[in-house]
């Protein structure tokens, strides 16, 4: 298995993203949220993680959380693989106002993954 999370896997594309949050449909897990829509035209699935500046001002704490996510993420991708072929772009969004641990963060996309797979 393969727990990398190289380039190719980092969404990155401005026109993806608007396409996301115009026709995506969503998943909430406290603390988390993901906004999915599937891609023909790519061979990987593609992830981007959003922490609101609103909610924690500073950048340091912003960054730990999107750390976490990302590391969450990169060990449970592969849950995502056992699809039907399809590949999804996918926008894990913080919705919480507080700091949550690594393991609740790590459970939480765990559960997002498994209602996206099924």
């Amino acid at each position: 298995m393969n727990f990398q999370f190289p380039q190719q896997e980092k969404l990155k594309s401005r026109k993806t993203i608007d396409l996301l949050f115009l026709q995506g449909s969503s998943f909430t897990k406290s603390p988390l949220k993901v906004v999915y829509i599937p891609i023909e035209d790519s061979g990987v699935n593609k992830a981007g993680f959003s922490v609101p500046k609103k909610h924690f001002k500073r950048a340091v704490d912003r960054n730990r959380l999107k750390r976490q996510m990302r590391e969450a993420y990169r060990n449970n991708k592969h849950l995502l693989k056992s699809n039907n072929g399809s590949k999804f772009a996918l926008m894990f969004l913080y919705i919480n106002k507080e700091k949550a641990s690594f393991d609740s963060i790590q459970n939480a996309v765990l559960a997002l993954i498994n209602k996206l797979s099924s």
